[in-house]
């Protein structure tokens, strides 16, 4: 029997797909990344199946006895707490030492935030880069983010909501003040999107407190060597709001007609306003 890879709702339990859970109701043993989560989703669907715990501090540990399993002939589901196992979530290591033993693997679609979060974000999606989350020093994330800045392609990240201002700021420094959306808690009762630039909204997560399991979708580069289209655009905008700004007419008033001439957030306007005087030494 193959390995089972199952994924299990990021949110709403009715995304449980009908054949994931006829996939866990067949299985012999679950591997899981928590137990405890996942005894509450077997519960809530009536299932009661033997569950081994198998999440990122014990993973290889697990391996031998999963195989063994596998090579007797039961059926062995693996899930992670929400989405699907492997991404970014513990699973891959199961995952390999099944095929490179020759056993059967079947990976079953459904649930995950990744593809809710880049549709729910507007942007140009036909291509994306999935980067997951990005570990490790402030200079060591400025640099993968480096290399990502040049893919014509959506990116699209995982982040955690500690220290969400200074996150969104590093990557605002690394890629520039690009259009992005941040999605949080897909598909649970509090799902939000928040639209605008990488600025905008390191400036709106300031403003207040963001929460929950986030979806950074972050437009892809146009870079030609010049200025882009949307550089271009940016720079326009922002050559008005200065020499507005210079004519005396008040923050709040040149925030309000940029952004319905240009559809940018009043507060990265604004942000741009407070450079402005910072830069000129003006009190406003």
């Amino acid at each position: 029997m193959p390995l089972l890879v199952v994924p299990t709702p990021v949110g709403n339990l009715e995304d449980m797909t009908l054949r994931g859970l006829r996939a866990l109701r067949e299985a012999d043993v679950i591997a899981c990344e928590d137990t405890r989560r996942t005894l509450k989703l077997l519960n809530h669907f009536g299932v009661r199946k033997p569950l081994i715990s198998c999440h990122r501090h014990n993973e290889r540990a697990r391996i031998d006895d999963l195989m063994s399993r596998l090579e007797l002939g039961e059926n062995v589901a693996l899930v992670s707490d929400a989405g699907t196992p492997g991404i970014s979530d513990p699973g891959v290591e199961v995952i390999r030492a099944a095929i490179d033993r020759g056993l059967p693997v079947d990976v079953l679609p459904g649930p995950n935030a990744l593809l809710p979060a880049l549709l729910l974000s507007g942007l140009a999606c036909g291509r994306f880069f999935f980067a997951g989350f990005i570990d490790g020093g402030d200079s060591e994330r400025r640099e993968i983010l480096a290399g990502l800045s040049k893919i014509p392609a959506a990116l699209v990240f995982y982040v955690a909501p500690h220290g969400l201002p200074g996150q969104l700021d590093l990557f605002a420094s690394a890629l520039g003040d690009r259009d992005a959306a941040l999605a949080r808690e897909i598909s649970k009762v509090h799902q939000e999107v928040i639209r605008g630039t990488l600025g905008g909204i390191a400036l709106m997560s300031r403003e207040r407190e963001i929460r929950g399991e986030l979806v950074l979708v972050v437009a892809g580069s146009d870079d030609e060597g010049e200025d882009s289209p949307g550089e271009a655009e940016t720079a326009k905008w922002l050559a008005l709001a200065r020499g507005m700004q210079e004519l005396g007419i008040f923050d709040r008033e040149i925030a309000n007609m940029l952004s319905a001439s240009y559809g940018i957030p009043r507060n990265t306007i604004k942000t741009a306003l407070l450079k402005f005087k910072t830069e000129t030494g003006g009190s406003g």
